[in-house]
């Protein structure tokens, strides 16, 4: 049995070794966790229904879909089969990896690789697949993409361990070094050899996924970037730009001019009440809460809270991919969050409340409980944490704030929208747009803070400006995703809802065909989105 780490560090750079072992003993089987079972059950069905289309011979597109880790490549192949299906050009390009901060050697990297190439032989005639596990020399990168590869590291050890302060000397920054540039340098190879119209990825701002992204952009090819939400059947859309960014800028300058009707506003109404209630609305699978809302009067007992003003931090997660290279001054939130309760901690007028995001609970990285506490030893008297698994609801907090500070947590929005002044840090989408306090520098956020405090009441949003925050939160939530029938985290269930033949048919493609044709690059037209 080939399982020493030794052997098959040797045998990796013997040729055909691992092809020879998959012949004689593994051929068919998942290799090392990388299964693709399910997708190997299901391709040929999908194959069949693809090779039906009426829409196959089409002119359409030569477009590239990038994948890897294992859900991501089962999805993209559905992806890349219905766009095959409206008559595009489709490749398929891998990487074989199944964990991101764990090595791989190459030998049991062929070996997915051969794996990969069998589970999707069925489609063969329909689609190319290539792997960009194949040599290639990251000392030729040229130094622009190489900067963005070398960034995109950093920011996978921030994901990874949920810090912001990056050792480059560790190993699993030389991992995702490695690697990164790796898929860069393959990328970069084919592209400038195939010259696709469009690339098409998940998120773009992380991992091989940022890798690739850059090395479009470095050859100056048009890029897609996709991601899904908290909506079931909608996927968040980005032409040119990692979608994790959320620009919602040309959505908001389309529509910000609009009226928000009565059904509109009572639509994000129930929204938010639901999300106050801890429960479920509509296609949201998502809970934002544990508890239920018992009020601001309640929260202040709990939380022995006198009757001095109240602000209210609430964070977001150390390394959450929507903080990521979201600093305007601040450097990282980090260094925000301390520079924060050591200027609050002086604040003795005020009552300082630091809610730690509720999603902390689920994961395994540093708290900012932990920050906090680092930071300031003993906590003042007129200070408190409320961490993630506290049974406090974060609605009833807003309710008894007087101003709102936050990095980039939607949470603030909803801030705006309850009538809360709140202090922008982080580039976040709904920063600068007409209901926030955006400080550019750290001069301008303490001055603001001072200000604000000195007149709650005037530092308050007008009615036009809660308006706004209403009214974009509607976009926001209804608008800006589009509408796509299969959602990664329901992905089988969806699979077995809505079929290829389903997305096809006449009312499939009037349903669907403008989100397909977004995912190829074709322009958004804010102005006929339907509300």
């Amino acid at each position: 049995m080939l399982r020493t780490s030794g052997v098959k560090r040797i045998l990796g750079g013997m040729p055909l070794a691992a092809e020879l072992d998959w012949a004689l003993r593994g051929k068919g089987k998942p290799v090392g966790g990388f299964k693709l079972e399910e997708l190997r059950d299901a391709l040929p069905e999908w194959c069949e229904q693809c090779r039906q289309s009426p829409l196959l011979e089409a002119k359409g597109k030569k477009i590239l879909i990038f994948a890897t880790l294992h859900y991501w490549v089962g999805h993209a192949t559905l992806s890349a089969l219905a766009l095959r299906g409206m008559g595009h050009e489709v490749t398929l390009a891998t990487l074989p990896y199944a964990n991101w901060q764990k090595a791989l050697n190459k030998f049991d990297m062929r070996k997915r690789e051969l794996y990969i190439a069998d589970v999707l032989s069925p489609a063969s005639d329909l689609i190319n697949h290539v792997s960009f596990s194949q040599d290639a020399d990251p000392l030729s990168l040229p130094s622009r993409l190489m900067e963005a590869v070398e960034h995109i590291s950093v920011m996978d050890v921030q994901y990874s361990l949920q810090v912001e302060d990056v050792d480059k000397e560790s190993e699993l920054y030389q991992l995702r070094l490695a690697r990164n540039s790796a898929a860069a340098a393959a990328a970069f190879a084919w592209i400038q050899a195939e010259e696709p119209d469009v690339v098409i990825l998940p998120n773009g701002l992380i991992l091989e996924f940022g890798a690739v992204f850059h090395a479009a952009k470095e050859a100056d090819l048009p890029v897609v970037s996709y991601e899904f939400g908290e909506q079931r059947e909608r996927i968040w859309l980005a032409q040119n730009n990692s979608v994790m960014l959320q620009d919602t800028e040309a959505m908001w300058a389309a529509r910000s001019e609009l009226s928000l009707d009565d059904g509109q506003r009572k639509k994000v109404t129930e929204l938010f009440s639901t999300r106050q209630q801890a429960d479920l609305f509509q296609n949201f699978y998502r809970r934002w809460q544990e508890v239920p809302s018992e009020g601001a009067q309640q929260v202040r007992k709990t939380l022995s809270l006198d009757g001095r003003p109240i602000v209210l931090l609430a964070a977001n997660v150390i390394g959450d991919s929507l903080t990521l290279g979201r600093a305007i001054f601040s450097g990282d939130m980090s260094s925000w969050l301390r520079r924060s309760v050591e200027h609050f901690a002086t604040r003795e007028d005020v009552q300082f409340v630091l809610r730690v995001h509720p999603g902390e609970r689920n994961l395994e990285g540093p708290s900012v409980a932990e920050l906090i506490e680092q930071a300031l030893p003993e906590l003042p008297g007129h200070m408190r944490i409320v961490k993630a698994g506290d049974p406090i609801n974060t609605y009833d907090l807003i309710a008894a704030a007087d101003l709102g500070l936050v990095y980039t947590t939607t949470v603030g929005m909803e801030m705006a929208m309850s009538g809360l002044p709140v202090i922008v840090v982080g580039q976040t989408h709904y920063r600068g747009k007409g209901f926030t306090q955006d400080p550019q520098s750290w001069e301008e956020y303490f001055e603001g803070l001072d200000t604000s405090l000195a007149n709650l009441e005037e530092s308050r949003p007008n009615e036009d400006e809660v308006n706004r925050a209403w009214h974009y939160a509607y976009r926001f939530f209804f608008d800006y995703p589009q509408i796509f029938p299969w959602h990664l985290l329901h992905f089988w269930e969806d699979v077995k809802n809505y079929s290829l033949e389903n997305l096809y048919s006449d009312e499939g493609q009037e349903q669907f065909r403008r989100s397909f044709d977004y995912l190829c690059g074709e322009a958004f037209d804010w102005q006929r989105r339907e509300v």
